[in-house]
Protein backbone atom coordinates (compact mmCIF):
# COMPACT_ATOMS: atom_id res chain seq x y z
CA UNK A 1 0.00 0.00 0.00
CA UNK A 2 1.52 3.28 -1.09
CA UNK A 3 1.79 6.29 1.24
CA UNK A 4 3.12 9.82 0.91
CA UNK A 5 6.60 10.21 2.41
CA UNK A 6 6.20 13.27 4.63
CA UNK A 7 3.38 13.67 7.13
CA UNK A 8 2.62 15.78 10.14
CA UNK A 9 2.22 13.65 13.25
CA UNK A 10 -1.11 14.57 14.85
CA UNK A 11 -1.51 12.22 17.83
CA UNK A 12 0.04 9.40 15.82
CA UNK A 13 -2.06 10.06 12.71
CA UNK A 14 -0.03 11.17 9.70
CA UNK A 15 -1.62 14.12 7.90
CA UNK A 16 0.04 15.33 4.71
CA UNK A 17 1.13 19.01 4.76
CA UNK A 18 -0.46 19.61 1.39
CA UNK A 19 -2.56 22.08 -0.60
CA UNK A 20 -5.49 21.59 -2.96
CA UNK A 21 -3.30 22.05 -6.03
CA UNK A 22 -0.69 19.59 -4.75
CA UNK A 23 -3.42 17.06 -3.96
CA UNK A 24 -4.84 17.34 -7.48
CA UNK A 25 -1.39 16.85 -9.02
CA UNK A 26 -0.83 13.79 -6.82
CA UNK A 27 -4.16 12.34 -7.95
CA UNK A 28 -3.36 12.94 -11.62
CA UNK A 29 -0.01 11.23 -11.18
CA UNK A 30 -1.57 8.29 -9.34
CA UNK A 31 -4.27 7.75 -11.95
CA UNK A 32 -1.65 7.84 -14.67
CA UNK A 33 0.37 5.17 -12.88
CA UNK A 34 -2.62 2.79 -12.92
CA UNK A 35 -2.18 1.74 -9.28
CA UNK A 36 -4.72 1.15 -6.52
CA UNK A 37 -4.89 3.54 -3.58
CA UNK A 38 -7.21 5.44 -1.28
CA UNK A 39 -7.36 8.95 0.14
CA UNK A 40 -8.46 9.76 3.68
CA UNK A 41 -10.04 13.13 4.42
CA UNK A 42 -9.23 13.57 8.09
CA UNK A 43 -10.03 16.17 10.74
CA UNK A 44 -10.32 16.10 14.51
CA UNK A 45 -13.10 13.50 14.48
CA UNK A 46 -11.04 10.99 12.52
CA UNK A 47 -7.96 11.61 14.63
CA UNK A 48 -9.89 11.06 17.84
CA UNK A 49 -11.54 7.91 16.48
CA UNK A 50 -8.04 6.63 15.70
CA UNK A 51 -7.07 7.07 19.36
CA UNK A 52 -9.57 4.33 20.19
CA UNK A 53 -8.40 1.92 17.50
CA UNK A 54 -4.83 1.10 16.45
CA UNK A 55 -6.29 -0.67 13.40
CA UNK A 56 -8.04 2.50 12.25
CA UNK A 57 -4.86 4.49 12.82
CA UNK A 58 -3.00 2.01 10.60
CA UNK A 59 -5.67 2.34 7.92
CA UNK A 60 -5.40 6.14 7.84
CA UNK A 61 -1.61 6.03 7.87
CA UNK A 62 -1.62 3.53 5.02
CA UNK A 63 -3.41 5.87 2.62
CA UNK A 64 -2.02 7.28 -0.59
CA UNK A 65 -2.43 10.63 1.13
CA UNK A 66 -4.35 11.87 4.16
CA UNK A 67 -5.53 15.40 3.55
CA UNK A 68 -6.17 18.01 6.28
CA UNK A 69 -9.94 18.31 6.34
CA UNK A 70 -9.96 20.16 9.67
CA UNK A 71 -8.37 23.52 10.45
CA UNK A 72 -6.73 22.31 13.70
CA UNK A 73 -4.65 19.80 11.73
CA UNK A 74 -3.42 22.69 9.57
CA UNK A 75 -2.42 24.67 12.66
CA UNK A 76 -0.40 21.71 13.93
CA UNK A 77 1.34 21.57 10.54
CA UNK A 78 2.12 25.30 10.71
CA UNK A 79 3.67 24.82 14.14
CA UNK A 80 5.82 22.08 12.59
CA UNK A 81 7.17 24.49 9.97
CA UNK A 82 4.80 23.67 7.09
CA UNK A 83 3.42 27.17 6.55
CA UNK A 84 2.19 26.31 3.04
CA UNK A 85 -0.19 23.65 4.40
CA UNK A 86 -3.85 24.33 3.58
CA UNK A 87 -7.18 22.90 4.63
CA UNK A 88 -8.45 20.57 1.88
CA UNK A 89 -12.03 19.54 2.59
CA UNK A 90 -13.79 16.55 1.06
CA UNK A 91 -16.65 18.57 -0.51
CA UNK A 92 -14.21 21.02 -2.11
CA UNK A 93 -11.96 18.23 -3.36
CA UNK A 94 -14.97 16.54 -4.97
CA UNK A 95 -15.89 19.72 -6.85
CA UNK A 96 -12.33 20.34 -7.99
CA UNK A 97 -11.94 16.76 -9.24
CA UNK A 98 -15.30 16.81 -11.02
CA UNK A 99 -14.33 19.99 -12.86
CA UNK A 100 -10.95 18.47 -13.73
CA UNK A 101 -12.55 15.22 -14.87
CA UNK A 102 -14.53 16.82 -17.71
CA UNK A 103 -11.28 17.67 -19.48
CA UNK A 104 -9.30 14.61 -18.41
CA UNK A 105 -12.24 12.23 -18.90
CA UNK A 106 -11.95 10.59 -15.50
CA UNK A 107 -14.92 8.38 -14.62
CA UNK A 108 -16.69 8.33 -11.26
CA UNK A 109 -18.62 5.92 -9.05
CA UNK A 110 -20.61 7.04 -5.97
CA UNK A 111 -20.96 4.60 -3.06
CA UNK A 112 -22.83 5.51 0.10
CA UNK A 113 -25.50 7.79 1.49
CA UNK A 114 -29.09 6.96 2.30
CA UNK A 115 -31.61 5.66 -0.24
CA UNK A 116 -31.47 7.66 -3.44
CA UNK A 117 -28.70 10.03 -2.36
CA UNK A 118 -25.98 8.60 -4.63
CA UNK A 119 -28.30 8.93 -7.63
CA UNK A 120 -29.21 12.49 -6.64
CA UNK A 121 -25.52 13.29 -6.29
CA UNK A 122 -24.91 11.99 -9.80
CA UNK A 123 -27.66 14.20 -11.19
CA UNK A 124 -26.54 17.28 -9.25
CA UNK A 125 -22.90 17.04 -10.26
CA UNK A 126 -23.62 16.22 -13.90
CA UNK A 127 -25.88 19.28 -14.04
CA UNK A 128 -23.12 21.40 -12.50
CA UNK A 129 -20.36 19.91 -14.67
CA UNK A 130 -21.75 19.06 -18.15
CA UNK A 131 -19.84 16.14 -19.62
CA UNK A 132 -19.00 14.60 -16.24
CA UNK A 133 -18.97 10.80 -16.53
CA UNK A 134 -20.59 9.07 -13.55
CA UNK A 135 -20.65 5.42 -14.53
CA UNK A 136 -22.35 3.97 -11.47
CA UNK A 137 -23.86 4.38 -8.01
CA UNK A 138 -24.52 2.02 -5.11
CA UNK A 139 -26.51 2.57 -1.92
CA UNK A 140 -25.29 0.13 0.76
CA UNK A 141 -27.37 -1.03 3.73
CA UNK A 142 -26.67 0.34 7.21
CA UNK A 143 -24.68 -2.79 8.06
CA UNK A 144 -21.85 -4.80 6.59
CA UNK A 145 -22.48 -6.11 3.10
CA UNK A 146 -23.70 -9.68 2.87
CA UNK A 147 -21.76 -12.13 0.74
CA UNK A 148 -24.24 -11.73 -2.11
CA UNK A 149 -24.17 -7.92 -1.87
CA UNK A 150 -20.39 -7.87 -1.86
CA UNK A 151 -20.28 -10.05 -4.98
CA UNK A 152 -22.83 -7.77 -6.65
CA UNK A 153 -20.73 -4.68 -5.90
CA UNK A 154 -17.48 -6.30 -7.03
CA UNK A 155 -19.12 -7.45 -10.27
CA UNK A 156 -20.63 -4.04 -10.96
CA UNK A 157 -17.34 -2.20 -10.40
CA UNK A 158 -15.41 -4.77 -12.45
CA UNK A 159 -17.75 -4.10 -15.36
CA UNK A 160 -17.55 -0.30 -15.08
CA UNK A 161 -13.89 0.17 -14.01
CA UNK A 162 -14.27 3.71 -12.62
CA UNK A 163 -11.19 5.84 -12.15
CA UNK A 164 -12.52 7.47 -8.98
CA UNK A 165 -14.62 5.60 -6.42
CA UNK A 166 -16.20 8.02 -3.93
CA UNK A 167 -17.21 6.66 -0.52
CA UNK A 168 -19.71 8.57 1.61
CA UNK A 169 -20.15 6.50 4.77
CA UNK A 170 -18.77 8.86 7.46
CA UNK A 171 -15.75 8.15 9.65
CA UNK A 172 -14.61 5.52 10.62
CA UNK A 173 -16.80 3.30 8.41
CA UNK A 174 -15.54 4.77 5.14
CA UNK A 175 -11.86 4.37 6.03
CA UNK A 176 -12.35 0.75 7.06
CA UNK A 177 -14.36 0.08 3.90
CA UNK A 178 -11.64 1.51 1.64
CA UNK A 179 -8.90 -0.53 3.28
CA UNK A 180 -10.96 -3.72 3.07
CA UNK A 181 -12.10 -3.26 -0.54
CA UNK A 182 -9.03 -1.60 -2.03
CA UNK A 183 -7.90 -4.76 -3.81
CA UNK A 184 -11.38 -6.22 -4.29
CA UNK A 185 -12.71 -3.44 -6.50
CA UNK A 186 -11.43 -2.72 -10.01
CA UNK A 187 -10.90 1.00 -9.49
CA UNK A 188 -7.80 3.18 -9.35
CA UNK A 189 -8.53 5.52 -6.46
CA UNK A 190 -10.99 5.47 -3.56
CA UNK A 191 -11.82 8.68 -1.70
CA UNK A 192 -13.66 8.81 1.63
CA UNK A 193 -15.51 12.12 1.73
CA UNK A 194 -18.27 11.63 4.32
CA UNK A 195 -20.65 14.60 4.37
CA UNK A 196 -19.86 15.63 0.78
CA UNK A 197 -22.74 13.46 -0.46
CA UNK A 198 -25.24 15.33 1.74
CA UNK A 199 -23.71 18.75 1.05
CA UNK A 200 -23.79 18.44 -2.73
CA UNK A 201 -27.37 17.14 -2.72
CA UNK A 202 -28.51 20.03 -0.52
CA UNK A 203 -29.33 18.02 2.60
CA UNK A 204 -26.90 20.00 4.71
CA UNK A 205 -25.18 23.31 4.10
CA UNK A 206 -21.42 23.60 3.87
CA UNK A 207 -19.75 26.11 6.17
CA UNK A 208 -18.61 29.38 4.56
CA UNK A 209 -14.90 29.67 3.89
CA UNK A 210 -14.38 32.42 6.48
CA UNK A 211 -15.84 30.17 9.19
CA UNK A 212 -13.62 27.26 8.15
CA UNK A 213 -10.56 29.49 8.59
CA UNK A 214 -11.52 30.18 12.21
CA UNK A 215 -11.61 26.47 13.04
CA UNK A 216 -15.33 26.69 13.87
CA UNK A 217 -16.63 24.57 11.00
CA UNK A 218 -17.66 21.99 13.59
CA UNK A 219 -20.12 24.46 15.17
CA UNK A 220 -21.81 25.01 11.80
CA UNK A 221 -22.31 21.24 11.49
CA UNK A 222 -23.44 20.89 15.10
CA UNK A 223 -26.16 23.50 14.74
CA UNK A 224 -27.59 21.63 11.74
CA UNK A 225 -27.72 18.21 13.43
CA UNK A 226 -27.35 18.64 17.21
CA UNK A 227 -29.01 15.37 18.25
CA UNK A 228 -26.51 13.28 16.30
CA UNK A 229 -23.36 15.38 16.62
CA UNK A 230 -23.39 16.99 20.08
CA UNK A 231 -21.56 14.13 21.77
CA UNK A 232 -18.96 13.90 19.01
CA UNK A 233 -17.95 17.54 19.13
CA UNK A 234 -18.43 18.35 22.81
CA UNK A 235 -16.32 15.39 23.92
CA UNK A 236 -13.81 15.05 21.08
CA UNK A 237 -12.84 18.71 20.73
CA UNK A 238 -11.77 19.40 24.35
CA UNK A 239 -9.95 16.06 24.53
CA UNK A 240 -8.16 16.76 21.25
CA UNK A 241 -7.07 20.16 22.53
CA UNK A 242 -5.68 18.60 25.70
CA UNK A 243 -3.86 15.75 23.92
CA UNK A 244 -2.34 17.89 21.17
CA UNK A 245 -1.11 20.37 23.80
CA UNK A 246 0.60 17.50 25.61
CA UNK A 247 2.17 16.39 22.32
CA UNK A 248 3.38 19.83 21.31
CA UNK A 249 4.87 20.38 24.77
CA UNK A 250 6.63 17.00 24.36
CA UNK A 251 4.99 15.66 27.49
CA UNK A 252 3.39 12.86 25.47
CA UNK A 253 4.90 11.35 22.31
CA UNK A 254 3.16 9.44 19.54
CA UNK A 255 4.66 7.17 16.91
CA UNK A 256 3.45 7.01 13.34
CA UNK A 257 2.70 3.58 11.99
CA UNK A 258 3.19 2.60 8.33
CA UNK A 259 5.79 4.17 6.02
CA UNK A 260 5.56 7.84 7.05
CA UNK A 261 8.00 10.50 8.19
CA UNK A 262 7.48 12.05 11.61
CA UNK A 263 7.78 15.83 11.46
CA UNK A 264 6.05 16.88 14.71
CA UNK A 265 6.66 14.78 17.81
Amino acid sequence: MKSASTRVNVLGVGVNPTTMSETLVLIDRHLGANEAGYICVTGVHGIMEAQKSPDLKNVINGSLTTIPDGRPTVWVGWLGGFRQMQQVTGPNLMLQLCARSVEKRYTHFFYGGGPGIADELKQALQARFPGLKVVGTYTPPFRSLSGAEECELISQVARLKPDLFWVGLSTPKQERFMAEFLHKLDTKLMLGVGAAFDIHTGRIADAPEWLKKTGMQWLHRLLQDPKRLWKRYLTNNPRFLYLITMQLLRIQQYELTANTTIVVR
